[in-house]
C-alpha cells in the first residue's frame, strides 16, 4: 500500500504571537481528508520538530493532481489554559508533483505564505516529503482525520526491499533486515489518558553537509527541551530506553551546547585535505560583488539640458541604489554592493542608469550581467580590474554613455565586504548604512598621573585673625580630588598627599590646583593652571624632581560672584606651591575587573612582554534570539561586539532575523594565557537614524583562554542569558569557534611563574580607595573614545561589556560568593571528616592501613615529602580523566541567579542613591543590618578565637599562663632527651587510639583554650 510521508524538520523566524515575544508552534498537514500534527515547541520561533507524519495514498497515480496543505499554527492552550484554540503562523500548498521517492527526496525550505490579504507572516518552514510502498503501514486514523489512541506507526527502509514483488513472495530473511523506526502523530481531538509523544529523531545543523557515518558518534548532552519526552508505548512495555538519550548525563537549559559546523579548521581535520584559507572558522559565504565606479559621457535628459545621475542594481527583489547627482554626465558614485547567493532570485543581474526627476525617474541605459559568467575572486588574489561597458537600451542596442564597474563573485573573505551595501541592508536609508557595518577599534592608551601635594608657603587668607583651614583641591577633566585640610593654624601648611588620575593618549588636558579655606565656605586662597603635559614620565617607583609654582591670586570682578585672576602688572610677591608631578607609565590601567581581564600590559610599550601566541574567534551565528522590537513590528537586528586587550571588533547588523548568521572571524595577539575575552550580542536600535534610543543587550559570554587546549577547535552554542529585575531570561544562543594557537611554549610556561600584573602594582601598590574610582574614570574615556568613532560604539555597549557596576551591592552575589567559599571549604570538610572517620575506627581496614603508613613515615621521616608529592601527582592523573571538555561559561547556579528573589533583583537593579519608596527602603535596610548582623558574629568569634592566642603569653590570666609555661618548661625537657620518632609515634597512637579509650567529653587541651579570656567582655 502506497504511503505518503511528511518530514516536518523545523522552522525559522516564526511571527510573535504571545505578549512575551514568542510562540507555541505546531505543524498541522492536511491530505485527502487525512489531517495530522506535530507536538507543540512551546516558547520557541526557532522550532525543530524532526518528526514524520503518515498518510494513505488511495491512488498512487491520482498523486500528481492531489495538493498538500501544510500550516503552521501558534498553540494558545499552551499559554492560556482557560481557552482551546489556534492562531494562524503560515502555510504552504505544495503540488503533488514534487513528491518523489525517499531516495530521491531532499530537505526543502518553503516560506510561509499569508491566508489573507491583513495576515502578518513571516518565517519558512523545512519540510522533506516522499513515498513509501509497504503493505504493513496500518491506517489506524478515523475516516475525518482526526486522531485517537492507538498503536505508534512504523517506517520500514525501503533500502531493504528491491521491489514489490518481494514482499509479495514473503522472504523471511529480508524481515529480518529491516530497520524500524517509531513516531507518533498527534490529532486535534483531545484524547483521554496519557498522550504517546514523539521521540525526536536529531536534525543535521547544517542541512547538505553530513559527515563520515563509520566515525564514532560524538557524545552530545541533551537538551533541556527534550527532558519532557515520554517513552512510547511500545518502550514502556519491555522498559527500553532509547539509547539517544542514554548517551550523556541531563543537559540543563542553560547549558553548554557542543556542534559540528562545516568549518574548514575541522574538515581539515577530518579529511586532511589543505584548505588554504584564513577564514577557516567560518563557514563560507558567498556574496555576488557589483562596484559601480563612475560614468563618462552621459546623454542630456532633462529639457534644461541636465541631467541628475544615479544607478539601480537590482537583483531579483533585491535593489539597490546609489546617490544621485545634479546636473553631472560625469559622475564618480564608487559604491560597492553585495547579494547574498543564499537569496538569489535570478540568473541575471540588472545594473540600470537612471536621471533623477520629480515624477517619474527617466531610463539612461542599462546593462545586463549572467551571473554564471561572473568570475570567481578568492583572496589573496588582487581585487578585480573594473572596466568601462557601454550603455544599452531596453532592446538591447548600444546607446551614447559608459559606465565603469566591475562584477564578480567572492566570500565574506573579500576586503571589499565591510564596506559594501549588503542585500539584507537594502531596506534602511544609505545615511544609517553605516551603524550596520562591521569595524574594527582601538582602545585609547591610558595612563596614571599621580600628583604630589607636598606643601605650601605664604598663603594669604581673605579672612583675618581666624585660624585657617588650607586645603587644596586638584581638578582635571571632570575628575576632582581632594587633600585633607590642614589642622594646624599656619599659613604654610604641609600636605604631603598623593593624588591620582586617569588620563588618555596624547596628553593635553589642563589641570587647575585651586588652594581652598575650609573654615569660611571654601574660600579660595590662590589657584594655578597647569597642563599635564608637565608630568615627568616614570618607568619605576623612583622619584621625579619636585617644583614650586607661583598661585595667582583671585579676584571677584563680577556682581554674581564670578572668580577672575588677578592680572601681574609688575612682579610681586605671591604664594607658592609644592608639586611634584609623575606620569606613571609602568602600571597597566585598569579598566575592567582584575579576575576576568583581558589585557595586563603596562602602558610603556618598551615594557611589555613578547607575544606567546595567537587567538582565532569565529563568530558563527545564533538561535532563538528574543524579538526586541514587538512594538515596532520588527523582531531582532542582532550584531555581536568582541573585547580582547585593546582591540574591539564589531560585526555587522542583520536585519529583522531571529537566527543570524555572520560567519565572521578575527584575530588578537595573546600576551598572557590567564586572559579573559568577552563577547557580547546586542540589538541595534540607530538603523532609522534614533540617535535618543540605547542599543538593547541580548546577553554576553566570558572564555578564558587558560581553560583551551591548544590548537584545539571549540565550536559551541553558548547560552545567552541577561538577569532582569524579573528573574534569570535566556535570550538565545550565540555558536562561535574558537582556537587558541602557542607559537612560543617556553615563554608561555614562564608565564606561570610571574606576577599577573606588572611589577610598579607590587612595589608601589595603587590605594585600595583609588582603584574603583579609577577604573571608573577609565571606563568612561574608553566609552567616550569609542563613541566618536564611525560608526560609534555606544556607551551602553561598552558599559555592558566591562561591568561596570559589579561593585554595587547585591545581596545575590553576596549569596553566591558565601556558596563560592563554602564549596572551596567542602574539600577541607571531606578530609576532616576521613580523617575522623580513621580516629574513630569506622573502617578497621582503613585504619589499620593508615596505622602502617604512619609507623613508615615516623621511621623514615625523609619519605613524607616525597611520598606526598607524588600522592599529589597520583591524584593529578587519575583526575585527567574528568577534565572539563567544554570551556566554561556564564552558570546561573554558581551566580545564583536561578533561585534569586524577586525582591533581591529589584534591590540589585535600583539606582545610586534609591528611587524606591521610603518603605521599602527601610525593609531592605534591616534586612542588610539582619545579614551584616550574623557576619558580625562570625568576624566577632573569630577575633575571638585570635585573642585566646594571644592570651596563653600576656599574663591576662595568670594562672592559665602560669599553667602553660610549666607545662611548656616540662615538654622541652623530655622532647630533650626523647627521640622524634618516638614522640611522633606516641602521638599517631593517642590520635588513632580505639574508641574504648575515647571519651566523648572535649579533650583536655580544648578544655584549657577556650577558659583562656578574650576582649569579648570589654566590648560596649
Amino acid at each position: 500500500m502506497a504511503k505518503l510521508v511528511v518530514e516536518a524538520l523545523d522552522a525559522s523566524s516564526l511571527m510573535p504571537k504571545d505578549k512575551h515575544g514568542s510562540a507555541s508552534a505546531y505543524v498541522e498537514v492536511d491530505f485527502e481528508g487525512q489531517r495530522h500534527r506535530t507536538q507543540t515547541k512551546a516558547n520557541d520561533l526557532c522550532p525543530s520538530w524532526n518528526e514524520k507524519l503518515v498518510f494513505n495514498v488511495s491512488d498512487p497515480r491520482r498523486l500528481p493532481n492531489e495538493t498538500i496543505e501544510v500550516a503552521v499554527y501558534n498553540d494558545v492552550q499552551s499559554t492560556v489554559h482557560h481557552h482551546n484554540h489556534k492562531s494562524f503562523l503560515g502555510r504552504v500548498r505544495i503540488s503533488g508533483v514534487s513528491v518523489c521517492m525517499e531516495s530521491e527526496a531532499g530537505i526543502q525550505r518553503y516560506p510561509l505564505e499569508k491566508r489573507g490579504i491583513f495576515s502578518n507572516i513571516s518565517g519558512d518552514i523545512a519540510l522533506r516529503l516522499y513515498t513509501v510502498y509497504d503493505s504493513s503501514f496500518a491506517d489506524t486514523r478515523t475516516p475525518s482525520g482526526d486522531s485517537v489512541a492507538e498503536p505508534p506507526l512504523q517506517e520500514i527502509q525501503n533500502k531493504n526491499f528491491k521491489d514489490d514483488s518481494m514482499i509479495n513472495n514473503g522472504k523471511e530473511k529480508n524481515k529480518k533486515g529491516k530497520e524500524v523506526r517509531t513516531f507518533h502523530s498527534i490529532g486535534t481531538a483531545p484524547v483521554s489518558g496519557p498522550i504517546p509523544m514523539p521521540i525526536p529523531t536529531p536534525a543535521p545543523i547544517f542541512p547538505g553537509f553530513e559527515f563520515n557515518s563509520k566515525e564514532n558518534p560524538v557524545v552530545l548532552e541533551r537538551r533541556s527541551d527534550f527532558s519532557r519526552m515520554m517513552q512510547a508505548p511500545g518502550m514502556a512495555m519491555h522498559g527500553q530506553i532509547p539509547a539517544m538519550y542514554m548517551q550523556g548525563p541531563v543537559q540543563q537549559e542553560f547549558g553548554l551546547i557542543e556542534t559540528r559546523p562545516p568549518i574548514a579548521a575541522r574538515l581539515r581535520y577530518k579529511t586532511g585535505h589543505k584548505i588554504s584559507t584564513t577564514f577557516d572558522l567560518v563557514e563560507p559565504m558567498y556574496y555576488l560583488y557589483v562596484k559601480v565606479l563612475k560614468a563618462r559621457n552621459l546623454p542630456v535628459m532633462d529639457v534644461t539640458g541636465s541631467l541628475d545621475p544615479y544607478v539601480e542594481v537590482k537583483l531579483g527583489n533585491y535593489k539597490a541604489v546609489t546617490r544621485h547627482f545634479e546636473k553631472n554626465q560625469n559622475p564618480v558614485w564608487n559604491h560597492i554592493f553585495a547579494f547574498s547567493f543564499d537569496h538569489l532570485q535570478s540568473n541575471l543581474v540588472e545594473v540600470t542608469l537612471k536621471d533623477k526627476d520629480f515624477v517619474k525617474d527617466d531610463f539612461v541605459g542599462r546593462l545586463v550581467f549572467d551571473i554564471l559568467e561572473v568570475p570567481l575572486r578568492v583572496p589573496p588574489d588582487s581585487p578585480l580590474a573594473p572596466q568601462w561597458y557601454r550603455l544599452e537600451d531596453k532592446k538591447g542596442e548600444k546607446v551614447n554613455g559608459e559606465v565603469m564597474l566591475a562584477v564578480w563573485k567572492g566570500t565574506q573573505a573579500d576586503e571589499c565586504f565591510p564596506e559594501a551595501w549588503l542585500s539584507d541592508a537594502h531596506s534602511i536609508h544609505q545615511e544609517s548604512l553605516a551603524n550596520t557595518r562591521s569595524k574594527v577599534y582601538f582602545s585609547p592608551k591610558l595612563f596614571y598621573l599621580r600628583i604630589h601635594v607636598i606643601e605650601a608657603q605664604d598663603l594669604v587668607p581673605f579672612t583675618r585673625g581666624r585660624a585657617p583651614a588650607m586645603r587644596v583641591k586638584v581638578q582635571l577633566s571632570n575628575q576632582v580630588r581632594l587633600t585633607k585640610p590642614f589642622a594646624l593654624p599656619t599659613v604654610n601648611p604641609a600636605w604631603n598627599e598623593e593624588l591620582m588620575f586617569v588620563v588618555p593618549e596624547p596628553v593635553d588636558e589642563l589641570i587647575v590646583f585651586t588652594v581652598e579655606d575650609v573654615g569660611t565656605k571654601d574660600e579660595i586662597i590662590g589657584r594655578l593652571i597647569l597642563p599635564a603635559s608637565f608630568a615627568i614620565p616614570r618607568l619605576d617607583n623612583r622619584l621625579v624632581n619636585d617644583r614650586w609654582f607661583n598661585l595667582e591670586r583671585p579676584i571677584f570682578g563680577t556682581e554674581d560672584g564670578d572668580v577672575a585672576t588677578e592680572k601681574k602688572k609688575e612682579p610681586k610677591f605671591s604664594s607658592k606651591i609644592r608639586l611634584r608631578l609623575s606620569l606613571d607609565v609602568g602600571y597597566h590601567v585598569l579598566d575592567e575587573a582584575t579576575h576576568y581581564s583581558s589585557n595586563l600590559q603596562p602602558s610603556a610599550k618598551h615594557l611589555r612582554k613578547p607575544s606567546i601566541g595567537i587567538l582565532e574567534l569565529g563568530i558563527l551565528s545564533a538561535k532563538n534570539l528574543l524579538p526586541m522590537k514587538i512594538k515596532n513590528g520588527r523582531s531582532t537586528d542582532a550584531y555581536c561586539v568582541a573585547k580582547y586587550g585593546n582591540k574591539w571588533v564589531r560585526t555587522r547588523t542583520l536585519l529583522d532575523n531571529l537566527a543570524p548568521r555572520w560567519n565572521e572571524q578575527y584575530t588578537w595577539e595573546v600576551y598572557d594565557p590567564c586572559t579573559v575575552i568577552t563577547i557580547g550580542v546586542f540589538d541595534n536600535c540607530h538603523i532609522n537614524g534614533d540617535k535618543e534610543s540605547k542599543d538593547q543587550r541580548i546577553g554576553k559570554v566570558r572564555i578564558r583562554l587558560s581553560t583551551l587546549e591548544t590548537e584545539r577547535v571549540y565550536t559551541h552554542y553558548y547560552p545567552l542569558l541577561v538577569l532582569q529585575p524579573s528573574g534569570l531570561k535566556k535570550t538565545g544562543e550565540l555558536q562561535l569557534a574558537l582556537r587558541f594557537t602557542c607559537t612560543a611554549w617556553v615563554n608561555m610556561v614562564s608565564l606561570y611563574a610571574k606576577p599577573l600584573l606588572p611589577k610598579m602594582h607590587y612595589v608601589q601598590p595603587i590605594p585600595i580607595h583609588y582603584i574603583d574610582s579609577l577604573r571608573h574614570r577609565a571606563m568612561q574615556i574608553v566609552a567616550a573614545r569609542l563613541a566618536r568613532a564611525e560608526p560609534p560604539l555606544r556607551p551602553e555597549t561598552v558599559e555592558y561589556m566591562l561591568d561596570v557596576d559589579h561593585h554595587m551591592w547585591s545581596l545575590r552575589r553576596s549569596k553566591a560568593n558565601f556558596n563560592r567559599i563554602m564549596s572551596v571549604l567542602a574539600g577541607l570538610v571531606a578530609i576532616g571528616k576521613w580523617f575522623e572517620d580513621i580516629c574513630y575506627w569506622k573502617n578497621p581496614v582503613t585504619t589499620c592501613l593508615v596505622y602502617v603508613l604512619f609507623l613508615i613515615l615516623v621511621c623514615y621521616p625523609d619519605l613524607i615529602l616525597p611520598t606526598m608529592f607524588l600522592y599529589l601527582f597520583i591524584i593529578g592523573i587519575c583526575n585527567y580523566r574528568f577534565r572539563p571538555r567544554h570551556p566554561p561559561h556564564m552558570d546561573p547556579r554558581v551566580s545564583h541567579a536561578d533561585r534569586a528573589h524577586p525582591d533581591e533583583l529589584d534591590e540589585e537593579f535600583d539606582t545610586f542613591p534609591s528611587s524606591r519608596p521610603a518603605d521599602l527602603v527601610r525593609i531592605r535596610y534591616d534586612r542588610m543590618r539582619s545579614v551584616l548582623g550574623r557576619m558580625q558574629a562570625v568576624a566577632g568569634d573569630l577575633a575571638t578565637q585570635g585573642e585566646r592566642f594571644h592570651a596563653i603569653l600576656n599574663w591576662r590570666d595568670p594562672r592559665a599562663t602560669a599553667i602553660f609555661i610549666f607545662l611548656s618548661l616540662i615538654l622541652a625537657s623530655f622532647l630533650y632527651v626523647t627521640p622524634f620518632q618516638v614522640v611522633m609515634l606516641l602521638a599517631v597512637l593517642y590520635l588513632l587510639r580505639p574508641p574504648r579509650f575515647r571519651s566523648k567529653m572535649p579533650s583536655v587541651p580544648i578544655n584549657f583554650f577556650k577558659r583562656l579570656p578574650a576582649k569579648s567582655d570589654v566590648l560596649l
